[in-house]
């Protein structure tokens, strides 16, 4: 498939799978898990099932314009419903599978969902439980095989038997009401999660979405051969737009994960070529591998250690003038052979790149997995950007950066520091909340609320949040961010937050990596019954606190952490201290710890 072929809307784009290009591909479009083995979805078996949905949708009454629901976990039926419903001339609204009653509840009020498509009894009973107070919702459509007691609740089979009977009065309903399908035409309500406040619905046109799945074509290659290993939930905009719209659009394949946490393992059996992920997972990664190494043999660590900083050389060596000297490439072949294909194996040993987005890529972890043959491109956007503005290239990259601008997309940086984007990827606005929409977008610039500089290549960097900038009492001003990233570095340390704004110094709370702790504890002889007990121990304090000593080193004398707590708990999505796309709610956070937050400054230092 050329990489010059656009699309307008994703209709548009489901009709040349279906129709042109699926016909002629030597693979299927999807892959998913059947009786514990991988099976592929032919583009034939992709056709039948989302038609036939989309016909019983219509025989419920969905007419263009309707909002509908969908609410599950990554499986081709949510690919199905999504195809379904914007092929309709519907608006889709994704929520994402760890929402609760209340936010289904305010979601499906807020964007008049007419309905709403569940995957399994577990969402199905939150649904049931505030359904009496969406006067709007018509009707319930489930993606399992369960028991139906409720009025107007429909099996997702059932709803497709309906559509069969609908196309036999109506056979070209669907093809029709495809080809009115209009680039402004709203294609999907993303309500953002944010760190504070009611979610706010972001309204995308089809042509901000497809623009953005465009300009990915123009600057990276992806084609029939690649396949994509999908495990960020599809309700986020990141997935959504990359490792789908762009992986169909490009006649890639996509694999579905079982869960987070058999990723492992599904990468080992999919051996995929491409794939979305946020930091997270190369910090389990990277913590891993580390931890595997100091376990074993000392003979092992020092080859370990050479073979990184070979690679570490060989990969500033390319992008010199002069080139990779010939005893360097040797060297380098020898490290690949024994570290580094091994480490690639663990990823499947097919990986081309991953594509990381969410939160802020600590610039370590790119140049560690890199110096092993993992590149990681690291992106940067917004949910109402859809959602990339920057990133960087399989040829072009930088690690510390979000890369260059994507095609079509302008960005400027304010007086006062903040990232303005323009373009086509804009959203229309959020969805009856005129006063943020305004607030938001000034003269067509949606200003990000994210501090960034460019530096003399034209790489963005994003130093910190708006919001997020400290004032100590001394006026000097923290970016939280970038300090929070450098302490992620230690193996002892699985989550960490900075407290400061307002306050004479720096304090920190910190979950402990519990694996490393026991690691640490049992090779001192340090006694414990229950993990939990290492957090209240003088001796791990202590050991924390030499840790801390080692990073502070790169930090100016008022941003160094001056005491800490360490937390028995870590911080959760379901908790309410973490948004679904993994970044820490500050606010949230420092509410729920003051009291502990308030003992750290107690006194004076």
């Amino acid at each position: 498939m050329p990489t010059s072929k656009t699309f307008k809307t994703v209709p548009a784009l489901y009709h040349y799978l279906v129709e042109d290009y699926g016909p002629n591909a030597d693979h299927g479009i999807l892959k998913h898990k059947i009786n514990g083995v991988y099976t592929d979805i032919s583009y034939k078996q992709f056709k039948e099932e989302t038609e036939s949905f989309a016909m019983g949708l219509a025989s419920l009454g969905i007419k263009r314009g309707d909002k509908v629901a969908i609410i599950g976990e990554n499986r081709p039926e949510w690919v199905y419903s999504d195809m379904a419903i914007l092929g309709l001339g519907g608006v889709d609204v994704p929520l994402y599978p760890i929402s609760t009653s209340e936010t289904i509840e305010f979601i499906l009020t807020n964007s008049e969902a007419v309905g709403i498509i569940v995957s399994n009894n577990f969402h199905l009973n939150k649904v049931l439980k505030i359904r009496e107070n969406c006067k709007q919702l018509q009707f319930i459509i489930v993606m399992n095989e369960v028991d139906l007691t409720e009025p107007n609740v429909y099996l997702f089979k059932q709803v497709q038997e309906m559509g069969k009977e609908f196309a036999k009065e109506n056979e070209n309903y669907f093809q029709d009401s495809i080809t009115l399908s209009h680039e402004n035409d709203l294609c999907t309500f993303i309500y953002t999660s944010g760190t504070t406040g009611e979610p706010k619905g972001v309204m995308l046109t089809h042509k901000n979405i497809m623009s953005n799945v465009n300009a990915v074509h123009e600057i990276i290659e992806i084609g029939p051969s690649d396949l994509f290993l999908s495990f960020l939930p599809l309700c986020h905009v990141f997935e959504r737009m990359a490792g789908y719209y762009t992986a169909l659009s490009s006649g890639a394949q996509i694999a579905y994960a079982e869960s987070i946490e058999k990723v492992a393992s599904n990468l080992i059996e999919v051996k995929p070529t491409i794939m979305t992920a946020v930091p997270r997972l190369f910090e389990r990664m990277y913590s891993k591998i580390i931890k595997g190494i100091e376990a074993a043999p000392e003979k092992k660590q020092k080859i370990f250690k050479w073979a990184v900083e070979i690679g570490t050389k060989y990969k500033k060596a390319i992008k010199t003038e002069a080139g990779v000297p010939i005893m360097l490439s040797l060297k380098h072949k020898l490290a690949d052979k024994l570290v580094f294909s091994k480490v690639r194996e663990k990823t499947g040993g097919r990986l081309r790149f991953f594509i990381s987005g969410g939160a802020a890529l600590a610039r370590e972890l790119g140049e560690f997995f890199d110096a092993v043959g993992i590149l990681i491109l690291e992106g940067y956007g917004l949910t109402e950007s859809s959602p990339v503005i920057a990133v960087n290239r399989p040829y072009n990259y930088k690690f510390g950066t979000v890369g260059q601008t994507m095609p079509g997309v302008e960005v400027k940086i304010a007086s006062d520091g903040e990232i303005l984007a323009y373009g086509p990827n804009i959203m229309k606005g959020y969805y009856k909340n005129e006063a943020e929409t305004q607030a938001t977008i000034k003269n067509g610039w949606l200003h990000t609320g994210d501090i960034g500089v460019f530096d003399a290549e034209g790489f963005l960097m994003i130093t910190d949040r708006k919001k997020s900038l400290f004032k100590t009492t001394t006026g000097k001003y923290i970016a939280p961010t970038p300090i929070e990233n450098l302490f992620l570095g230690s193996k002892y340390i699985d989550q960490f937050i900075i407290i400061g704004d307002r306050r004479m110094y720096i304090t920190a709370l910190i979950v402990p990596d519990y694996e490393a702790l026991k690691e640490y504890a049992d090779a001192h002889r340090i006694h414990y019954d229950d993990p939990k007990e290492l957090t209240q121990m003088k001796q791990i304090y202590e050991m924390l606190e030499k840790e801390l000593g080692q990073f502070q080193r790169k930090l100016a004398n008022y941003e160094r952490i001056r005491k800490f707590t360490i937390l028995e708990q870590p911080f959760t999505i379901e908790g309410g201290e973490m948004t679904p796309s993994m970044k820490l709610k500050r606010k949230v956070i420092e509410k729920r710890y003051t009291n502990l937050i308030e003992e750290m400054y107690e006194g004076k230092m």
